[in-house]
């Protein structure tokens, strides 16, 4: 590793917004992404209709537990995967989201310990 690159300085603040922006899509693409397999499910599987099915993926996806009982095997299957999964996105999609702060907080106090110059 060269020396600039070990002693970066940090990022200005408006590319800053632009990368959190980036970052801040993914984690949205992966949690509309995730709320769409919830919604076709119980739509496809529960014969819910579309709005009823929104709903039970949100809910499930927050932690809250469906709303309209689970009738049928398949769909029982489904909703017991589909809030193991969605705990995980939800957790992944906040990593996603956060991961940048956390990088630009460990790097302003790295720079701070090495006396460059901060933004």
């Amino acid at each position: 590793m060269t020396f600039e690159r070990r002693h970066q300085r940090l990022l200005p603040r408006r590319l800053f917004v632009r990368r959190m922006a980036r970052w801040s899509a993914a984690a949205g693409i992966v949690l509309i992404g995730s709320l769409a397999i919830g919604v076709l499910g119980y739509h496809y599987l529960e014969r819910l209709p579309w709005i009823d099915a929104l709903l039970n993926a949100s809910m499930i996806a927050g932690g809250m537990g469906p709303v309209d009982p689970i009738r049928t095997t398949a769909g029982k299957l489904f909703a017991s995967f589909y809030a193991l999964y969605s705990g995980l996105a939800i957790i992944s999609a906040a990593g996603i989201l956060f991961a940048p702060i956390f990088h630009r907080f460990l790097h302003h106090f790295h720079v701070e310990a090495q006396g460059g110059s901060q933004d």
